[in-house]
């Protein structure tokens, strides 16, 4: 089966992008960057030597930061899911996708400065959701619609009432 990866459209951001999405995850790495050449200009408008991809990875996965233009923005109907062990790692990736002009949502859900939406969640509430206990589901469900920023602690308080 083919690798896929992920190609992120920025206007001229791609390059502080992937390095800003690397100084976020522990395990991850900046790949190459390439510039516009001489030729197609009639078609991407970008000055020739500027930054046209630049790559990077977060563990196995591969991405394509592409400076393609103002012509498409982000928007929710594609986000990235960070699950996370505990507490401290929701906090440490909210904090930081948040800042700089980030935006909070509902449920676990964020947008980071460049307006790519993430969600960040307990790895253990995608379990707690589809096990076979359809009423703690719904606790679980009815605690976590109601916040912005995941809060385990208070899923789990869900979870055994």
């Amino acid at each position: 089966m083919p690798k896929i990866t992920n190609c992120l459209w920025f206007d001229t951001q791609a390059e502080e992008a992937a390095k800003y999405y690397v100084s976020i995850f522990k395990d991850a790495k900046l790949g190459n960057v390439s510039y516009y050449p001489d030729s197609g200009q009639e078609t991407h408008g970008k000055q020739v030597g500027s930054v046209l991809v630049a790559e990077f990875s977060v563990g196995d996965q591969d991405f394509v930061c592409l400076n393609g233009g103002p012509q498409f923005k982000f928007t929710e109907a594609i986000s990235l899911m960070i699950p996370c062990k505990d507490q401290q790692e929701i906090d440490y990736y909210w904090e930081k996708l948040t800042a700089d002009g980030g935006q909070p949502g509902p449920c676990g859900w964020l947008k980071d400065k460049y307006g790519l939406s993430w969600q960040v969640y307990p790895e253990m509430m995608l379990p707690l959701l589809a096990g076979p206990d359809r009423k703690k589901a719904k606790r679980v469900m009815d605690a976590f619609m109601k916040m912005h920023k995941f809060d385990i602690a208070e899923i789990e308080r869900a979870a055994a009432a």
